[in-house]
């Protein structure tokens, strides 16, 4: 099966999934809480680029993530973040909306929410 990134349009649709999401983060009551976890953090000028590296990779495609910082663990990636069961809720509520109104197929959709649900709410540390 050819790697999701292919399935879903490739870079310039993980770009766009990207850019949506953060403006729906940057706006939207869900994520009020992500973007002040990102302002304590390392802020928010970073976070596009690299969840674009980090997803490019997470898809199937170039390891960009990888590449620059020499591993993917989402664990280590946010260990300096205290994520309640309600903040991987709304990250999951804001991507799911980002992906459905960038028109990512259901059945891509589906798939990736999937994922995505497991890894965020393993993140849960307090």
């Amino acid at each position: 099966m050819e790697p999701m990134i292919d399935r879903i349009g490739g870079e310039p649709q993980v770009q766009q999934l990207v850019n949506h999401f953060y403006d729906l983060i940057e706006t939207v009551p869900q994520g009020a809480a992500i973007m002040a976890m990102h302002q304590k953090g390392h802020g928010l000028s970073h976070v596009r680029p690299e969840q674009f590296n980090f997803l490019c990779g997470f898809f199937g495609g170039r390891r960009y993530y990888h590449e620059r910082h020499g591993h993917m663990n989402l664990r280590e990636i946010h260990a300096h973040v205290a994520i309640a069961r309600q903040d991987a809720e709304d990250w999951l509520a804001v991507m799911d909306r980002a992906m459905g109104e960038t028109g990512v197929a259901d059945r891509e959709r589906a798939e990736i929410m999937a994922t995505f649900r497991r890894a965020a709410l393993m993140l849960v540390n307090s």
